[in-house]
């Protein structure tokens, strides 16, 4: 396993588990899977209805908690500063957890303007010693930049869809001068065509690996801390053997030509879902 520092010194796994679209009965054993192979890193959230699975698995599991990096997310119709403290103790008692590692805002949901009184709930977690870290999840530059001017802690994380075809270069390049970490989700597009990318199969070809596994490494490499999805035993297995080869300098470069600002998701101005 890689790990990366965040801002305020707290190591974190580069290469996590996800959970999103696990129904709960199925992110038990699915997590159990991911601890077994040697993943210490799982992301949940409220909306995915799959904490308490996530919790069962973590507490069947004989790794000690503070071999763990758990992340869950807090979901838009519970922003706003009280509205945030409740929801977050709900989810670390479906967890059956005493804290996070990792607390993200999913949406900033502009339309509602609450994300700065939110964000300021999340640093009263974070200096009560609840969570080790705090960030934001699909949060675009201006979403940022608010935090920035109007709130204490810098986010040490911002989660939002990044793969081959939408490579975020101008967010990660801000990310990256105000020392806040990218995460990717959706890594590898969900499955879509990017694993059937003559370029991509060349290169996995070329590196006797999968496609996905060249995407996986490609994240790595891009210095993205990443987070696939399956309930899979065997493709759980796959994701995570990334470490024992490195894309080359002109395996990177062919990767970078294929940005094609393609979303998966929606954009992040656009989601004001409740």
């Amino acid at each position: 396993m890689q790990y990366i520092t965040l801002n305020n010194g707290i190591e974190m796994p580069q290469l996590g588990f996800g959970v999103w679209q696990v129904p709960d009965n199925e992110a038990t054993p699915s997590v159990a899977k991911a601890l077994e192979v040697g993943y210490r890193s799982i992301d949940t959230a409220k909306i995915y209805k799959n904490e308490a699975g996530v919790g069962r698995a973590l507490a069947a599991s004989n790794v000690p908690r503070e071999e763990l990096f758990i992340t869950t997310k807090l979901w838009n119709s519970d922003q706003g500063y009280e509205n945030t403290l409740k929801a977050f103790d709900e989810s670390l008692e479906r967890l059956g957890l005493d804290y996070v590692d990792l607390y993200l805002i999913h949406w900033p949901t502009p339309e509602f303007d609450e994300y700065v009184e939110t964000y300021k709930a999340l640093e009263k977690l974070y200096n009560d010693g609840r969570v080790k870290a705090i960030g934001v999840c699909n949060f675009n530059i201006e979403h940022l930049q608010r935090l920035l001017d109007e709130c204490d802690i810098v986010p040490a994380v911002n989660q939002v869809e990044c793969h081959p075809y939408l490579q975020q270069p101008e967010l990660k390049s801000f990310c990256k001068e105000h020392n806040i970490y990218l995460e990717a989700w959706s890594p590898l597009m969900q499955g879509g065509d990017v694993l059937n990318n003559e370029v991509v199969k060349g290169i996995a070809e070329k590196h006797s690996k999968t496609p996905a596994q060249v995407i996986l490494r490609w994240h790595l490499q891009y210095e993205n801390i990443v987070i696939p999805k399956s309930v899979t035993p065997a493709r759980i297995e796959e994701n995570f053997q990334v470490f024992d080869f490195e894309l080359t300098m002109e395996d990177m470069e062919e990767m970078a030509k294929l940005n094609r600002n393609q979303r998966k998701g929606p954009e992040p101005n656009e989601m004001n879902v409740r």
